[in-house]
């Protein structure tokens, strides 16, 4: 899903220090500071860790993505704030399943961006095998 607006009945991401000392949130939100790695005891009871990109230019929430889904976290993963639709595909690479923007994207533009390229160079987050393990196995 590209534009993702709080659902009904959605809770509220509460920051990972409110996260910390409480125990029943199910949403987090990571600001670019937060260590990804805090939530990795708490994630199977995570439904949604939603990751801020300030500025488009600021690329830790990648690494923040890649390192909770490499930690086996299977919930919603929301890139939120500056995000541009020539970051969608390598977002997704990191592991990111809903984008919820500050600015509309073209959905068409989105969709181009994410079949533009049917193969990979490297591993990354999700499943597609990079073009040298296809070739040599």
């Amino acid at each position: 899903m590209v534009e993702h607006h709080v659902a009904e009945g959605e809770e509220p991401a509460v920051t990972l220090d409110a996260f910390l000392d409480q125990s029943n949130a199910t949403a987090v939100r990571l600001e670019p500071d937060d260590d990804a790695r805090a939530l990795i005891p708490h994630l199977d009871r995570l439904a949604l860790i939603e990751i801020a990109f300030p500025k488009f230019r600021d690329g830790r929430g990648y690494s923040s993505a890649r390192i909770l889904r490499e930690a086996g976290y299977t919930g919603e993963l929301r890139a939120q704030g500056d995000v541009l639709v020539d970051q969608i595909a390598f977002m997704k690479r990191c592991g990111f399943d809903s984008f919820s923007p500050e600015a509309p994207l073209n959905q068409a533009d989105v969709e181009a961006a994410l079949s533009r390229y049917d193969h990979v160079y490297q591993g990354a987050a999700d499943a597609a095998l990079p073009v040298w393990k296809l070739r040599h196995g």
